[in-house]
Order: structure tokens, then C-alpha cells, then sequence
């Protein structure tokens, strides 16, 4: 706080006062690597400090909030935001453990939900088989050193995969069992994205504010042969999760 409050408005200047307020609580955030997890002073401190109304000091939270930089804790506080984690899930068909184990994190799995169901008309088009076949659902919830960071919807055809009902999923990867067990030889996977906000359930699972921004990605993993093995449903964490893309030029 002393970084903070250290220093003050130029208000000979014609910048207006929330954006110079801005400009030095950026600094102040991007200064701080031990105390993410303590709230940032509030706007009463803040507005006697720099001298400025409480609605001047909003308007430089808001945009700092809007951009990422710190996140609202209902009944908490105003904190700046952890790093987010980068992640390749659009570009490689790999698995989420190794992805956070080569960015140095420890991958831990919760299994949720695991059963055989008959699939209703929408999981059914995306496995291509009929609507009512069995079906095997996998419902995990992956966390990177502790934190929880998705929330996983699987679907896989009963026939192919039957093996995965006697494994361990919080420790056996489900694309090694696939390939390892099944026998079969995955090819590729068709992603989409949208942005959605978080429901009760997702909420209170992720440890996030319901109606918290959240990455929704439906995906079709596809074998050699084109047919389609798993529809998954993933439900990522907007404050701790960014993804990157890779374009080429024609």
C-alpha cells in the first residue's frame, strides 16, 4: 500500500484524474508478486488519499476490472488477478495434464461423475450414432496446483470405450486408455468457443461468482478413420484461463 500511496495526482495537467489514477494503480499491480492475494486498498482509502471523488476512483477501478487486471470479490474486496495460464487446447490435441505439467503446474483431476446413460439427439449427432445408444458419460473437475480451473462434460460411444469404466480417471489419462486400451488411433479434434456466464453449479464448483465470465468449448475428437469418439463439453475459468491461436497466411 505504501507503493501506492507513495505517490500522487498531477492536477496542474490537463489528464484527467481517473485516468492518472489508473496509470498508478497499473503500476502498483504489476509490482506485486507476493500479495495477490490481499485486496487492494478500497475506495474510501483511495479517494482520501489522492484526494478525488469516489466516483473518479470507480471509474479507474472499472477499466483496471474490464481489462483484467484485478477481479471483484463480492463481501471481500476488489484483487489484483493471478496470471493467467496460457493454454494450447485450440491448436494440439493433447492432454490437460501434460499441458499444465510443461508449463510447470501440478495437474490434479476430481472424477464427478462416471456412467452409462442413453444419449439424447444432440450427443447423438455429434458421435454419429443413433439417438438413445448407449453411451459412457465423464464428468471431471481439473485443477492446476490446487486451484480449480475446468470443468469437463465428456461423451463417449459404450461399444468402443466400454474399458474406461474400470479405470481410474483421477490418475489414468482418458487419451493413453483410448489409444493403450480401446486400440484406437485419434486424428484430430474440431473446437468451438463462445463465452458464456457461469450458472449456480459452475459457480460454486470452479469457485467463482455466479454470472462470472466463463470459456465454453465443445469439441469432437475424431479417429484415423474420420468417425467421431468423444464429445466434450468444457467449461474453462475466464480469470485464470487464455487461449492462443495460431493462423496461417494465405
Amino acid at each position: 500500500m505504501a507503493d501506492l500511496f507513495g505517490k500522487s495526482l498531477n492536477k496542474e495537467v490537463p489528464i484527467p484524474y481517473y485516468y492518472q489514477l489508473k496509470e498508478i494503480l497499473l503500476d502498483y499491480i504489476t509490482n506485486q508478486h507476493e500479495d495477490r492475494d490481499r485486496p487492494i486498498p478500497t475506495e474510501v482509502e483511495i479517494s482520501a488519499n489522492f484526494n478525488i471523488s469516489r466516483p473518479t476512483v470507480r471509474q479507474a477501478i472499472n477499466e483496471l476490472v474490464v481489462e483484467g487486471y484485478l477481479i471483484r470479490q463480492k463481501g471481500k474486496g476488489t484483487f489484483i488477478t493471478k496470471p493467467k495460464i496460457s493454454q494450447a487446447f485450440l491448436q494440439n490435441l493433447d492432454s490437460f495434464n501434460n499441458e499444465m505439467v510443461k508449463k510447470g503446474l501440478e495437474p490434479t483431476t476430481k472424477v464427478l461423475g462416471l456412467e452409462v446413460l442413453s444419449c439424447d439427439e444432440k450427443v447423438g449427432e455429434a458421435l454419429k450414432v443413433p439417438t438413445g445408444s448407449k453411451v459412457i458419460q465423464l464428468r471431471r473437475l481439473r485443477f492446476a496446483n490446487g486451484e480449480p480451473i475446468v470443468y469437463v462434460v465428456t461423451y463417449l460411444p459404450f461399444d468402443r470405450c466400454q474399458p474406461i469404466m474400470e479405470k481410474d480417471l483421477e490418475f489414468e489419462s482418458l487419451y493413453g486408455i483410448l489409444r493403450d486400451v480401446c486400440g484406437l488411433s485419434l486424428l484430430k479434434a474440431v473446437r468451438n468457443l463462445e463465452a458464456v456466464l457461469a450458472g449456480e453449479y459452475e459457480a460454486k464448483i470452479l469457485d467463482i461468482d455466479k454470472g462470472a465470465p466463463i470459456q465454453y468449448i465443445e469439441s469432437i475428437t475424431y479417429l484415423t478413420d474420420e468417425t467421431p469418439i468423444e464429445y466434450s463439453l468444457a467449461k474453462y475459468r475466464g480469470d485464470r484461463s487464455q487461449f492462443t491461436f495460431e493462423l496461417g497466411i494465405r
